[in-house]
């Protein structure tokens, strides 16, 4: 039976960046991973000739090369890589449009200040507030993390219209709670995106995955592909071995979880008594449709310049689970060839992001799925082309994924891409040897999740392997 230091389940962004730091400091560590391929919830597939992203529209908390300060420069210390590995390239420009309205921004926050300023003169005052209160947030202040950020934040703007542009992104980028963020979400994500900025890497989110890998394995980490954990036995509250589905046996000292609690808890064999649960408190029910187009010409030659588009067009913003198979009132336009890339991308791009409902995609038959991407397609479309010039007649394939291809990829309950509201920010379980890293952590994003990895390797699988080691006679 094949024994290690550290199990991670999953080979998502933060299982892999967890294993990278573990072995730097010469643990042997196996990642297990169900599926074919590598990234979770940002990965890659190739279809008639073509590479497609999953996942990522933008890499946030983007920093120029040479920064010292903020997440990327630390994750970038924390795993010995240099800013070029990365190799990400910044936003052109992106939106936040409403019916008559539209806050434009960049990666200088002073760009998205004047626009407040100009469209909103009467906040110029409380914007000011609210952005030193998202930069003075401590993020170890669990006190606050759990705060509504809908009631802080409308205590300091007090226009509506500008509460809800403000959320429109951060929430399409992060947030697990309809209606509602945690405030510890709520400015993580308006630091990362606001005040740090947007990039992305020319060839899309297998550059970072590829490097992750290559680093892991040179350090010698063990990847195992196609090895589903079945169940985690457990033993005098501790993990004591792991069930793959195939039968085989491993054994690690600690286990890392990226798949999620409620997933993570399903595998745990330990009889523990369920309890019920608030409804914040149970899995997450926000998932998305995604379509991506491809189109013969470059999108800003057809007029489409922004990076991405955030876009509204009801009388409110509302962020909830839908009652039919998508909402098209708000989404996400994202065109990944408008990045400040040294070479054009090949390609054109327009990929569109909007809330679906998992249950009634679920419960489709399989004919009736196919039609029904279809005409989810169509609809997003229609939707997108009021916010962005009209690209339909240029688009020469296309390709739509649903909650429950998100399901049957990631294992997310629910096919929720952000988990479960109720984040677990320490990352401990009720076991003493398991711990989760990843979404349903706290961090979210491509930086986010990343960082999520390092910082449960360094607090519970560096200190825990000193602590074992010291209590030895």
């Amino acid at each position: 039976m094949s024994h290690y230091d550290t199990i991670i389940i999953g080979a998502g962004m933060s299982g892999l960046a967890a294993g990278i730091r573990l072995a730097y400091y010469d643990q042997r560590v196996c990642i297990l991973e169900r599926h074919t391929t590598i990234g979770g919830l940002n990965s890659f597939y190739r279809l008639d000739g073509r590479n497609y992203d999953v996942g990522l529209h933008a890499v946030t908390n983007f920093t120029s090369k040479g920064a010292r300060k903020g997440p990327l420069a630390r994750l970038l210390r924390q795993l010995r890589f240099s800013w070029d590995d990365f190799c990400l390239s910044p936003q052109i420009g992106s939106t936040i449009a409403f019916p008559g309205i539209s806050l434009r921004f960049n990666n200088n926050f002073e760009f998205l200040r004047s626009e407040v300023h100009r469209n909103f003169p009467g906040e110029k005052d409380n914007f000011a507030r609210l952005a030193e209160t998202v930069v003075e947030y401590d993020d170890l202040d669990e006190r606050v993390a759990r705060c509504s950020a809908r009631t802080i934040v409308s205590d300091i703007i007090q226009d509506p219209l500008l509460v809800d542009m403000l959320f429109c992104p951060l929430m399409f980028y992060g947030s697990a709670r309809e209606n509602d963020m945690d405030f510890a979400q709520f400015s993580i994500m308006f630091r990362s995106i606001f005040m740090e900025g947007l990039a992305r890497p020319w060839a899309g989110v297998r550059v970072i995955l590829k490097n992750l890998v290559r680093r892991f394995k040179q350090l010698g980490g063990e990847l195992r592909l196609r090895a589903g954990v079945q169940r985690m036995e457990v033993e005098r509250d501790r993990v004591s071995r792991i069930i793959l589905d195939d039968g085989t046996l491993i054994e690690g000292d600690r286990v890392l979880s990226s798949a999620g609690w409620f997933e993570t808890m399903r595998m745990c064999a330990d009889d523990r008594p369920s309890q019920p649960q608030a409804p914040e408190a149970g899995p997450g029910q926000l998932s998305f449709v995604e379509s991506v187009s491809v189109l013969d010409s470059e999108p800003r030659e057809l007029g489409c310049d922004r990076t991405i588009v955030f876009y509204n067009d009801s009388s409110n913003f509302h962020w909830r689970k839908p009652d039919e198979l998508v909402d098209v009132r708000s989404g996400v336009i994202c065109c990944p060839n408008n990045f400040a890339y040294d070479q054009p991308l090949g390609d054109g791009l327009v990929r569109i992001t909007a809330l679906a409902n998992f249950d009634r995609w679920k419960h489709l038959p399989a004919t009736a799925y196919q039609a029904a991407k279809r005409a989810c397609n169509q609809k997003m479309v229609e939707s997108a082309v009021r916010f962005i010039a009209d690209f339909r007649p240029h688009i020469v394939a296309t390709d739509t994924f649903t909650p429950t291809t998100i399901r049957r990829f990631t294992g997310h309950e629910n096919g929720a891409v952000y988990g479960t509201p109720e984040k677990r920010w320490s990352g401990t379980t009720h076991l003493k040897n398991l711990f989760i890293c990843g979404t349903d952590q706290g961090f979210v994003g491509i930086i986010g999740a990343m960082f999520s990895g390092i910082a449960m390797a360094n607090r519970h699988l560096l200190m825990q392997r000193q602590d074992d080691r010291d209590a030895k006679p």
